[in-house]
């Protein structure tokens, strides 16, 4: 399949193209604002500690309309396994292939040639757009968003709604977006025993068989039944670790690595509580850090979230689902200082797997979503093309 002549295309192709495994961003941001720049956008670099941030914004006055990305990308993986070389954009079978295809330099691209063309037909549009890139996503996430935002806070700057081109949709592009997102909380557990020969269990104490009771009841626990936008709160161990690798050793302790996916019916200080409750209950020595990573957050259906489904079902037809599964994103920073934040962009199947994918055919439509979003919420009352 040759593909048809598309502005959002040959941009995306132009960003894939550029190696920016997290951290680095190797030019994607500069590349962004010298097209930001003619439009009337004033470009600033916000660097931390390695991390490039890009904050762009046109206009003064509210509403202010964000799009929020990232420029970094996972490792690759096996180069000899892609069908083609990851950062030479291929297209094939009606396919454009490269790292970062779908997560998420299409929607970058998307975004930015929406701006252009509303721009351009909407010169005096009310409000104020804005652009918040990190290269900081994919990594720790500690020199990224957040720092932007805290910045952001600190001079001030209101935002009213923001748009995360996250890969949300499930099969066809649109059919679903993402008005929240759970929580992370994660513990590392040491539980204490007493090492000792295996035939003298009287002159030890098995960590092993302490916790068992313990993690039986962790397991089973209801933590919340979730609410009308959430799943309940769900608990998983990730890593058990235990013994010298000697058959014949009782173990002087237990490392179990566990995470919280919780929603906001549950609070990190509740579930930690809970913890710790369950555990002293069953007698244990241990040792527990905390690690909260990202706090649920919640974007109820109003403003934002209608003019995106109908920028959707406008487009392309589609009815769209709102959910909030799947893992956290920058969208949780963002919601520190901004009222509504909706997370939408393509398809998602082939993200972080080798031969990273976008189908041709949503390339176009989902610039379209974002330029009709604009105009429904910058210039009200026109009708979109």
């Amino acid at each position: 399949m040759i593909a048809k002549p598309s502005r959002t295309l040959d941009l995306a192709q132009e960003l894939i193209a550029l190696d920016s495994i997290t951290p680095h961003d190797k030019g994607c941001q500069q590349r962004l604002a010298e097209l930001l720049e003619p439009l009337g956008f004033r470009c600033e670099t916000i660097a931390s500690n390695g991390v490039t941030n890009l904050w762009a914004r046109k206009g003064t006055e509210s509403p202010v309309l964000v799009f929020a990305g990232h420029t970094d990308v996972v490792p690759t993986g096996p180069v000899e396994q892609w069908g083609s070389n990851p950062f030479t954009p291929t297209v094939r079978d009606g396919k454009l292939y490269g790292r970062g295809a779908a997560d998420m330099k299409t929607s970058i691209a998307a975004m930015v040639v929406a701006c252009e063309e509303f721009v351009a037909s909407h010169p005096d549009h009310k409000g104020s757009i804005a652009f918040l890139i990190t290269s900081d996503e994919e990594g720790p996430a500690v020199d990224g968003t957040v720092v932007v935002c805290d910045i952001l806070e600190e001079r001030g700057e209101t935002l009213d709604y923001c748009i995360v081109g996250e890969p949300t949709s499930s099969h066809i592009l649109g059919d679903m977006i993402k008005n929240g997102r759970r929580g992370s909380l994660s513990g590392h557990l040491v539980i204490k025993g007493v090492q000792g020969h295996i035939a003298y269990p009287h002159l030890a104490r098995n960590p092993i068989h302490q916790a068992a009771p313990a993690l039986a009841e962790l397991a089973a626990e209801v933590w919340d039944e979730g609410n009308e936008y959430y799943a309940p709160t769900s608990w998983q161990i990730s890593n058990i670790h235990s013994g010298t690798g000697a058959t014949n050793v009782i173990p002087g302790h237990m490392t179990i690595d566990f995470n919280f996916r919780f929603s906001t019916a549950s609070t990190a200080e509740g579930l930690e509580a809970r913890v710790h409750a369950i555990l002293d209950r069953h007698c244990l020595e241990y040792d527990l850090a905390w690690t909260l990573s990202g706090l649920p957050f919640l974007t109820p259906k109003g403003t934002l979230s209608d003019a995106v489904c109908k920028a959707i079902h406008d487009e392309t037809g589609v009815t769209t689902e709102l959910s909030t599964t799947g893992g956290t994103s920058d969208g949780r920073f963002i919601a520190r200082i901004c009222p509504q934040v909706i997370e939408f962009g393509p398809p998602n199947a082939s993200i972080h797997k080798i031969d990273e994918h976008v189908e041709l055919r949503f390339v176009d439509p989902l610039k379209n979503v974002y330029r009709r979003t604009l105009e429904t919420l910058l210039a009200p009352g026109l009708l979109a093309a």
